[in-house]
C-alpha cells in the first residue's frame, strides 16, 4: 500500500472479510434506499419512513429475545406495520399521519418491553446498541445474499411502478381520472419502503435509519427536480456516504483511544447532512444575488 493509501486506509482495510461484507451490505441498502427514498420525500412519507425504522426496532428486539436473526425481525415487523397502515387508511395525507401515529405508538411500548427483556435474560451485551445504532462490521456475511435479494426485490418493485406511483404521488385525482389503481400502486410502494427502511435500520440502526432513506433524496432533489434524475443520483449519494462511513469508521480504530472505534451510523449519517448543507448553497447564493439592491451584487 502507497504512502497516499496508508493514510486513508487503516491496516489490514483490504483484506478484512468483515469489510468487504460492510462494503456489499452497505451499497446495495444505499442504493434501494435512495430510489425508494426520492418518492418518500415527494410523496411526504418521511415520517411513515422513521415509523417503519421504529416498528423495526421492536421487531429485531423481539426476534433477539427468541434468538432468531435481527434481520427477518426488521423486515417482518416492518412488512407487517405497512400493512397496519394501508389498511387504517394510507392513501390520503391525514390518513398517513393518522396510521402512523397508531401504529407508531403502539410499537414504541412494546419495543422498549423487549429491549428491556433482551438486557435481563440475554448475557450478550451490545445488543440494545446495535439494534438502536446498528453497525454494517456486525453483520454476518451468510445474511449478505438475503439482503442483496430483498434490495433487489424493493428496487424492481419502485421501477415497474414508477410511473404511475410519479403521477398518484403529484396528483392522485388526475391519477384516478387516468385509470390509475392509485390504492393498489401506494399499497405496493408501502411495500417497497417498508423493506427499504427494514435494511437500512439493520445496517445504521433503527434510530437513525432514515437518514439513508431521506438525507441522499433530498439532496438529490436539491441538485435536480427532475424526479428520474433524481432516483440516479440519490443512490450514488447514499454509496458513497456508506462507503466513507465505512472507512473512517475502519479508520477510528486506530485513533487515540486505540480499539474503541467510532460507529458507522455517526460518519454516514455526517457526511450526508454535509452533502445536503452543500447541496443548498447555490440556491442561497442566488437567492441572496436576487434579494441584494442594485450595485451590491
Amino acid at each position: 500500500m502507497s504512502g497516499v493509501e496508508g493514510a486513508i486506509f487503516g491496516h489490514g482495510f483490504f483484506d478484512s472479510a468483515t469489510v468487504h461484507v460492510a462494503l456489499a451490505v452497505g451499497a446495495a441498502v444505499a442504493l434501494v434506499s435512495g430510489v425508494v427514498g426520492v418518492f418518500a420525500v415527494i410523496r411526504g412519507q418521511a415520517f411513515a419512513g422513521e415509523a417503519l425504522s421504529d416498528v423495526g426496532a421492536t421487531g429485531a428486539s423481539a426476534a433477539f429475545l427468541i434468538g432468531a436473526p435481527s434481520l427477518w425481525g426488521f423486515v417482518s415487523a416492518g412488512v407487517g406495520a405497512a400493512a397496519v397502515m394501508e389498511l387504517i387508511g394510507i392513501q390520503r395525507p391525514r390518513g398517513r399521519d393518522l396510521a402512523t401515529g397508531i401504529v407508531l405508538g403502539a410499537s414504541l411500548g412494546l419495543a422498549a418491553l423487549f429491549l428491556y427483556l433482551d438486557t435481563t435474560y440475554h448475557s450478550t451485551t451490545g445488543a440494545t446498541a446495535t439494534i438502536l445504532f446498528g453497525s454494517l462490521f456486525a453483520i454476518d456475511s451468510s445474511t449478505t445474499p438475503v439482503i442483496i435479494g430483498l434490495s433487489l426485490v424493493a428496487l424492481v418493485l419502485v421501477v415497474l411502478v414508477q410511473r404511475p406511483l410519479l403521477l398518484s404521488s403529484l396528483n392522485a385525482d388526475m391519477a384516478a381520472a387516468r385509470g390509475i389503481r392509485v390504492r393498489l400502486v401506494g399499497a405496493l410502494y408501502l411495500l417497497a419502503l417498508a423493506v427499504a427502511v427494514s435494511l437500512s435500520a439493520l445496517t445504521i440502526g433503527a434510530i437513525l435509519g432514515t437518514a439513508l432513506l431521506v438525507g441522499p433524496a433530498a439532496t438529490a432533489l436539491r441538485v435536480t427536480k427532475r424526479p428520474g434524475t433524481a432516483m440516479l443520483i440519490a443512490p450514488l449519494i447514499g454509496v458513497a456516504a456508506t462507503w466513507l462511513g465505512v472507512v473512517l469508521a475502519y479508520d477510528s480504530f486506530y485513533w487515540p483511544p486505540h480499539g474503541h472505534g467510532w460507529p458507522v451510523s455517526f460518519f454516514v449519517v455526517a457526511v450526508i447532512l454535509s452533502l445536503y448543507l452543500l447541496a443548498g448553497l447555490p440556491r442561497r447564493r442566488r437567492a441572496r444575488a436576487v434579494a441584494a439592491p442594485d450595485g451590491v451584487r
